[in-house]
């Protein structure tokens, strides 16, 4: 795979060529750039199959240059120091990212994932996602969710889940169309992302969404029941937790 390398700093440049050369034999570093503009002409010129992208540059940033492309016809991983709002907006698209200082593992990881997304004909719409996510920063619950799934991926409003499951390491996610995807990844993984969200882990199998509670029920934790009609359990350990996240969003 061909691919160009975009930051400003000479050294981090070196070290991630440095390390693709020893992990990744098979991606062929074709150009390196220090800003947008030169990364933007080099993009066009060379038409690379991978960019490892600094988001924080002097000047336009990482994302101002994906913003400005028209075409982008290759996979993205974004390089970056350790940012809240925009991790939590790569998170919330599926993005690959790399924190500096890199990681070898997270490395040859993030490459063999690019090679499968370069085959999905919808991968601009990962990008898109990321863009929209990028305007909401510090705004979680304005945020698309992008899910992985064994046939692509799929793009949620957070308002359209109900809840998520637990099922070993898989999450369930139940939608309001009354269709449910499953993720290869722990429920625990989508209850830190959603932390600043209706979102609320009422179980240790469940991961609601408040706004689609309909009713609560009185019991030694309660049961809630959801716009679905889905009756859940609400452990113990939780219930005055719960009560308290109900009262804070609806004012009762």
């Amino acid at each position: 795979m061909k691919a160009i390398l975009v930051d400003d700093e000479a050294d981090g440049i070196k070290t991630l060529q440095r390390m693709l050369g020893m992990h990744c034999k098979d991606v062929q570093v074709v150009a390196t750039c220090s800003n947008a503009a030169d990364a933007k002409a080099q993009i066009g010129l060379l038409k690379p199959d991978i960019a490892f992208i600094d988001i924080q540059m002097p000047g336009k940033s990482g994302i101002d240059l994906i913003r400005e492309l028209e075409e982008r016809h290759f996979e993205i991983i974004f390089v970056t120091a350790h940012n809240e709002y925009m991790l939590q907006a790569l998170q919330y698209s599926a993005a690959d990212y790399l924190l500096k200082p890199v990681d070898e593992d997270r490395l040859v990881e993030a490459v063999q994932r690019a090679k499968k997304r370069l085959q999905d004909e919808r991968k601009d719409e990962l990008t898109e996602a990321l863009l929209y996510n990028i305007g909401k920063a510090g705004q979680p619950s304005e945020m698309r969710l992008c899910l992985p799934t064994m046939k692509g991926f799929i793009i949620l409003k957070l308002e359209d889940i109900l809840y998520c499951e637990a099922e070993r390491s898989y999450t369930i996610f139940h939608l309001d169309d009354g269709k449910t995807v499953t993720v290869s990844r722990p429920l625990a993984e989508y209850e830190t992302m959603l932390i600043d969200t209706p979102f609320f882990r009422i179980h240790k199998s469940f991961l609601i969404n408040l706004h689609h509670v309909k009713e609560y029920q009185r019991g030694e934790g309660g049961t809630v029941i959801m716009s679905n009609k889905a009756e859940i359990e609400v452990s113990r350990r939780k219930k005055d937790l719960f009560l308290a996240r109900i009262r804070e969003i609806f004012k009762y």
